[in-house]
């Protein structure tokens, strides 16, 4: 699957940081990860961290997949509302499951403070702002929600909003705890770091089939090299469905932009801060560490790659739109803009776990808005689930709920 189009920011932002040679032997392994982006990277990195053996596999180079085009907005909030998701599934795990989003944000930032820089990791909070009257009402239920479930967030009608963020809204949350990081380099450290501590990693090689025998799992690749591990982790992300052999997600197209640095000393809403709003789809927006503004949203089912980049630039005149009637006093220009390919379960909930009747075949999909977050408690639940020890949060996100 093509999981992008136009130009996606990071890589040009960064670079080719790191190489990965593809895979030229046959490999044993303890664990082996499909996938190396950043769910493969944080994966790679959690796994070696507790003495592991593993080898890492991606058909594409290290995280130029989804990775790439993420807008890597950190959040508890996940695109259910806390509301909405108790009624799904019960008050104690639609909790857990924003507290694990919450305890997320800082685990990221933790683990940048171990690498060579911070990623681009900053905590300027989110704003989530009613894009109607009506949506004002349902903050206030949502606001009383996510304090009895104790996360830190403030309730703000219009004139603070106005105050404080420039913005004009019928009312918003705040939320202390939202962050921001640069994915594509977050991803590529962690790689670097596993590799460090023995990990084998192989970019530009695919894996088409898997066997399984008591001993685990044959992953037989286009190369013709094989790797023979006890476990596998499939964190391949939007293209993980051949393995878990059925449909887990709608797919969508998203689209974003991201402008110059702002010139002539402007600057971008007071605090900076991450910018959602309660419509669906939803529009999205931050800032980055050298002074630009990336908007995102105008989602649409996805179809094929080749529509995907036919209405692109549409799309982006829109986002252009879109932000300039956010904000009418910026004077921005678009530096680049590209589309990316998502997946949204029904319950805005990641698959993390065994497939079913698979002990040994495991899923880390970080589907929906924020799944980054997901991802570091897919590490860490599937980490532990491998070392044998209990891991009872692995239930609120099990394949077969």
């Amino acid at each position: 699957m093509d999981l992008r189009s136009g130009t996606a920011f990071w890589p040009l932002k960064n670079g080719l940081m790191h190489t990965y040679p593809p895979l030229l032997a046959d490999e044993r392994a303890d664990v082996l990860v499909i996938g190396a982006g950043i769910t493969g990277a944080l994966l790679a990195d959690a796994l070696t961290g507790a003495g592991l053996d593993v080898v890492v596999l991606d058909r594409r180079d290290a995280a130029f997949g989804s990775t790439s085009a993420s807008t890597a907005l950190l959040q508890y909030e996940i695109d259910t509302n806390l509301v909405d998701l108790t009624r799904m599934i019960g008050q104690h795990d639609a909790e857990r499951a924003y507290q694990l989003c919450r305890e997320a944000i800082d685990q990221i930032g933790a683990l940048t403070r171990e690498l060579p820089d911070d990623c681009g990791f900053a905590r300027p909070g989110s704003l989530y702002y009613a894009s109607n009257p009506e949506d004002a009402r349902m903050l206030r239920e949502e606001h009383a929600a996510r304090t009895r479930a104790g996360l830190e967030v403030e309730f703000l009608g219009a004139e603070e909003v106005k105050e404080r963020f420039g913005l004009t809204a019928p009312a918003a949350l705040f939320s202390p705890a939202g962050a921001e990081v640069d994915p594509y380099r977050l991803a590529q450290h962690l790689l670097w770091r596993a590799q460090a501590r023995g990990a084998r990693i192989h970019d530009r090689t695919e894996v088409t089939h898997l066997d399984e025998s008591a001993s685990g799992y044959t992953a037989h690749t286009n190369r013709a090299f094989r790797v023979q591990a006890r476990y596998v982790i499939v964190a391949a992300g939007y293209e993980a469905e051949r393995f878990a052999g059925r449909r887990l997600a709608q797919l969508k197209d998203t689209y974003a932009l991201v402008t110059e640095p702002l010139a002539g000393g402007q600057q971008p809403w007071p605090t900076g801060c991450l910018i959602w709003e309660t419509a669906r789809p939803y529009l999205y927006a931050r800032t980055t560490s050298d002074g630009r503004i990336l908007i995102g949203g105008e989602d649409d089912d996805h179809d094929n790659p080749a529509r995907r980049e036919r209405v692109l630039p549409d799309k982006q005149r829109r986002l252009e739109g879109r932000l300039e009637q956010l904000f009418p006093h910026l004077k921005t220009e678009v530096a680049f803009a590209w589309a990316g390919t998502f997946g949204e379960t029904q319950d805005g909930l990641a698959f993390i776990g065994p497939k079913p009747g698979r002990p040994c075949l495991l899923f880390a999909l970080g589907y929906g808005g924020n799944g980054i977050t997901y991802s570091v408690q897919a590490a860490r639940i599937l980490t532990e689930h491998i070392l044998g020890r209990a891991v009872p949060d692995m239930r609120i996100f099990r394949l077969d709920r």
